[in-house]
C-alpha cells in the first residue's frame, strides 16, 4: 500500500501531490503547519492521535496569524486524519504534518487577495533528539525572532529559517542541539523544543512573552508533573547563567517527547546524567501518550484502521 496524501481536498498516493513553483509561500514562507503524534497499539490494534484536537486549534490560530481560511472545523480535521492514516496501511508509530499555505501562484509579497490550501502528509516516527542518552547543547548566536517580527506562537514556515540556521550552527560545532536566547539576553527555546530546566526541586521555564512556541507537549509535563508528582512550574524570564546552576534540564516536543539535556556549553548539566525528575517525567509521558490512562481520555482520540472500511 502506497503512501498518501491528504492534497487538494482528496486523498491521493503521495508521489502525486505536488506544487508548481510559482506558489506564493514556497517562496515567501506563508504557510503554518503542526506536528501529531499517531502512536500505534498493537495489543489493541488502534492508534492513539495523541491531543490531536489541541494541535489542530493551534494551527487554526496559526492560520488566522496568517490571514487563512480554511474550510474544515477541528472535528473534520481529525476524522480526515484518521482517513489517511487508514488509507496509509501504518501499523507503527507515525508522525503526520498537516500543512495550510498560500497556494496562489503569484509572486506578490502580501497575506490579502490570494488563495490558500492545505495538505496533510504522514510518515514513519522521525529520531530527532536521543531521549534515552541525553543531549548535548550550546547557546546559539542566532537569537529567536521577536513576536512583533515573526509571531512564534504560531508554526509558521518562514520562521523556521531562524531554528536551521541554530540548528546547523549547533551540529557544525559539535552539539546535539541549540538553545537560542531573546534580543533581550533570555532563555527562549531549543531550534524546535521547548525547555525546562529543574531549580530547588520545582520545574522553570521560559514565559509565553519570551518568544516560545506555546507547544502541547509542554502543556502536558506540566499537566503530568502537578496531577502525578505534586511539582508545580514556574513560568518567569530564564538567565541564561541559570542553565549552568540547574540541576536538571531538558527539552519537550511532539517529536523530541521529553529530551534529557546533559550539557551545556561544555559544561555538565547537575551530575551530567539524566535527573529522578526528568525520568520520572519521561516514565510517565511515555505510559500516557499510548491513551490507556483513563483519567487523561480527553487527550485521546482512538481509532482503529480497520473499522474504517477502506
Amino acid at each position: 500500500m502506497p503512501p498518501y496524501a491528504f492534497f487538494h481536498k482528496q486523498f491521493m498516493p503521495l508521489s502525486e501531490a505536488k506544487l508548481g513553483i510559482l506558489t506564493q509561500a514556497l517562496h515567501y514562507g506563508t504557510a503554518c503547519f503542526d506536528g501529531i503524534r499517531g502512536n500505534w497499539d498493537s495489543d489493541r490494534g488502534q492508534f492513539c492521535l495523541f491531543r490531536v484536537r489541541d494541535h489542530y486549534k493551534r494551527m487554526l490560530e496559526s492560520c488566522r496569524i496568517l490571514k487563512m481560511n480554511l474550510p474544515y472545523s477541528v472535528d473534520e480535521l481529525c476524522q480526515l486524519t484518521s482517513e489517511l492514516l487508514a488509507r496509509s496501511g501504518y501499523r507503527e508509530d507515525v508522525y503526520i504534518r498537516p500543512l495550510a499555505y498560500k497556494s496562489s501562484e503569484n509572486l506578490a509579497i502580501r497575506l490579502h487577495n490570494l488563495d490558500d490550501d492545505f495538505f496533510i502528509v504522514v510518515a514513519t516516527f522521525p529520531t530527532y533528539l536521543d531521549t534515552e542518552k541525553g543531549v548535548r547543547c550550546c547557546v546559539s548566536s542566532w537569537h529567536r525572532v521577536d513576536d512583533n517580527m515573526i509571531p512564534p506562537r504560531g508554526k509558521i514556515c518562514g520562521l523556521y529559517v531562524n531554528s536551521a540556521l541554530a540548528k546547523t550552527e549547533a551540529l557544525e560545532n559539535g552539539f546535539d542541539e541549540a538553545i537560542l536566547l531573546t534580543q533581550g539576553g533570555h532563555v527562549s527555546e531549543g531550534s524546535g523544543q521547548n525547555i525546562f530546566l529543574v531549580l530547588g526541586g520545582r520545574l522553570l521555564t521560559p514565559p509565553s512573552y519570551d518568544n516560545i512556541l506555546m507547544g502541547i507537549t509542554r502543556d502536558t509535563v506540566m499537566k503530568l508533573a502537578k496531577n502525578e508528582l505534586g511539582i508545580d512550574t514556574i513560568e518567569r524570564p530564564v538567565d541564561r547563567s541559570e542553565l549552568y546552576v540547574a540541576e536538571e534540564c531538558f527539552f519537550t516536543g511532539t517529536a523530541s517527547d521529553i529530551a534529557p539535556i546533559l550539557e551545556i556549553d561544555r559544561r555538565p548539566v547537575g551530575t551530567g546524567k539524566i535527573g529522578e525528575i526528568t525520568a520520572a517525567l519521561q516514565k510517565l509521558f511515555a505510559q500516557v501518550m499510548l491513551g490507556k490512562t483513563p483519567e487523561y481520555s480527553d487527550w485521546y482520540y482512538l481509532f482503529s484502521p480497520e473499522s474504517a472500511g477502506l
